[in-house]
């Protein structure tokens, strides 16, 4: 039987035009993984998580692990409110959303605000998860580029303008990660904020703001559009993943109560209460503020080790955004393809993302890689990029 056969129409093209593949050939096990955008082993709580769930099995027994779950779940909730307070969001429970990490977050938003007509714009290149989540709703998605300040907001008021003056249809939201960007590292500045802001005001479309990053900077933190925003036309999206633990799948969403009504209504999940229990009950017992200043201060470290190492053993052409946060190096090698690259590069014990995965349109792409700094320790970080220069230097022969 072909059960293929049963698929909807919408569904055969998607497949068609979009075929899963790996993005990352075997990497063997000696391999140093540059491409791992995950937080460092030793920087994940886990003594701390097992703490966790002790404690709160010992006190509440069997209560976490059923549908209705733990008290604890509301005490989350009241974390993140507090959370979002401290960096000038104040929320009440009815504007927010806990969601399996942002990923679901993101899926929800694009789930209600989404068809085949509706319009999306996003950052060149950008978050490739994202990118694939919209495409499973609609084809009509927009480009606007980047640069070293983050989006280039004077190309996206042109773009905007040129679609009013042809009557073309409207975005329904930009999507954007303005702080600490995956896959590029930069952040946007103050003054492109504030432009969104007013061209989402100007043009009437939201903002959907990506926030999962905003927290690991290597100085101050930017504030965020959410925080800027006096319209009520941000949509924020924050996670837990960077900053505790991926695994562990909690992230939410800060928005308007009518439209976190209309989320919930999709998120037939039947939530996850032993996961969002666990991490209130590690929450109550963490010194939030000192975790982030060990995180920020552990990845400028890695990240200093790795800009020093890309002068040293790269090539004089190639260059590089320096990131104030976050997880990644954005590398554009001129000449190369570095897809075909990177076969060569796990052959010599190397791994990285060639740049075409994060773009719509991937020929754009063929010249960059994405390198995480977060994962791997400082000796393999110089040993790693020590190999890709060699790898590099090999093709240019």
């Amino acid at each position: 039987m072909n059960m293929e056969s049963f698929f909807p129409k919408d569904i055969k093209a998607a497949l068609q035009n979009n075929p899963p593949g790996e993005w990352i050939p075997s990497v063997p096990a000696h391999a140093i993984r540059l491409h791992s955008g995950y937080p460092a082993p030793h920087l994940v709580p886990s003594m701390e998580l097992k703490e966790a769930v002790a404690q709160l099995l010992e006190e509440e027994n069997d209560l976490p692990l059923h549908y209705i779950g733990s008290p604890r779940i509301d005490k989350l909730k009241e974390w993140v409110r507090s959370r979002q307070d401290v960096r000038g969001m104040p929320a009440k429970d009815e504007e927010l959303l806990i969601t399996a990490g942002a990923c679901q977050a993101i899926d929800l938003i694009a789930r209600i605000f989404l068809d085949k007509d509706a319009v999306v714009v996003v950052e060149s290149p950008t978050y490739m998860e994202a990118l694939e989540i919209f495409q499973n709703y609609t084809g009509r998605i927009l480009t606007v580029p980047i640069d070293k300040d983050g989006l280039q907001t004077e190309k996206l008021a042109e773009l905007l303008e040129e679609r009013k003056q042809k009557g073309l249809t409207k975005p329904t939201f930009l999507y954007t990660i303005p702080t600490f960007h995956n896959p590029t590292g930069t952040t946007m500045t103050v003054e492109r904020r504030m432009h969104v802001l007013k061209l989402a005001e100007e043009y009437d479309f939201l903002v959907l703001e990506d926030d999962a990053y905003g927290e690991l900077g290597f100085n101050d933190n930017p504030k965020t559009l959410k925080s800027m925003d006096s319209k009520g036309r941000v949509l924020y999206v924050g996670s837990l993943s960077k900053v505790i633990a991926p695994g562990m799948r909690i992230g939410w969403v800060h928005t308007t109560e009518t439209f976190i009504q209309a989320l919930f209504w999709f998120k037939k999940d039947l939530e996850h209460p032993f996961a969002q229990a666990t991490m209130a009950t590690l929450l109550e017992n963490t010194d939030f503020t000192s975790r982030l200043q060990s995180l920020s201060g552990a990845y400028q470290q890695k990240c200093q080790v790795m800009l020093e190492a890309l002068e040293k053993y790269l090539p004089e052409n190639a260059s590089w955004f320096v990131p104030e946060g976050g997880y990644f190096v954005w590398v554009k090698l001129p000449g190369i393809d570095t897809e075909k690259l990177l076969s060569n590069a796990t052959e010599a014990g190397v791994s990285f993302l060639p740049g075409k995965y994060f773009f719509l349109d991937q020929t754009e792409g063929a010249e960059y890689i994405r390198l995480s700094f977060s994962y791997e320790g400082e000796e393999n970080i110089v040993k790693g990029i020590e190999k890709l220069g060699n790898v590099v230097h090999s093709n240019l022969k």
